[in-house]
């Protein structure tokens, strides 16, 4: 083989082995895209709280539209559902969670509330609330969801704070619920 032929194969062999150094070695043009979390999916059975619908679909848009690690949505019928709603004549109560999916809680939307002038859609949210691993903040101003009957009847508030979103936020942070729920632990929201 020619000298020239020897010194062109070898100009080009050096020449890519440079070419695929600087390649190994230069910074990515961008930072992949950090990993966002998942999303934890919450099915809700409201099949029993008759009377309670429109009130229900406004508590379950309020924390879908503050939260963006959990999605409350509706159960197809004859699935399971991790929360069951029912309308009930006592005082609104709920199994205090943070439930998990596969998991259980159960929501009683008492009409006794109303008749005492409390607000359907603050109570909805409230005990949804609850659901998802939030106690009571008794007393509490309207501002915080979670003081429930200790704002008042004239109280309409029906959103989280700041705080309240922060605490679910954590609860579900890992892509399911943080906490293991209290077995059987029940909250009622009479004043």
């Amino acid at each position: 083989m020619p000298l020239g032929t020897w010194l062109k194969a070898g100009t080009s062999a050096a020449a890519l082995v440079l070419a695929m150094a600087g390649a190994a070695t230069a910074a990515p043009a961008s930072e992949p895209p950090t990993a966002q979390a998942a999303v934890v999916t919450l099915r809700y059975d409201d099949s029993r709280a008759g009377g309670w619908e429109s009130a229900i679909a406004a508590g379950v848009a309020s924390w879908n539209a503050n939260v963006s690690n959990v999605r409350l949505v509706e159960a197809a019928p004859g699935t399971g559902a991790e929360i069951v709603i029912v309308a009930t004549t006592g005082w609104p109560q709920a199994t205090l969670g943070p439930v998990r999916p596969g998991r259980q809680v159960r929501v009683e939307l008492g009409s006794q509330a109303v008749s005492q002038g409390y607000d359907k859609t603050r109570i909805a949210a409230h005990e949804l609330g609850h659901s998802l691993g939030l106690p009571d903040t008794k007393p509490g101003p309207c501002s915080q969801l979670m003081s429930g009957s200790s704002a008042g009847t004239a109280c309409t508030n029906a959103v989280p704070d700041a705080t309240e979103r922060s605490r679910v936020q954590s609860a579900y942070a890992s892509g399911v619920a943080a906490l293991v729920p209290a077995a059987g632990r029940t909250l009622v929201d009479a004043p």
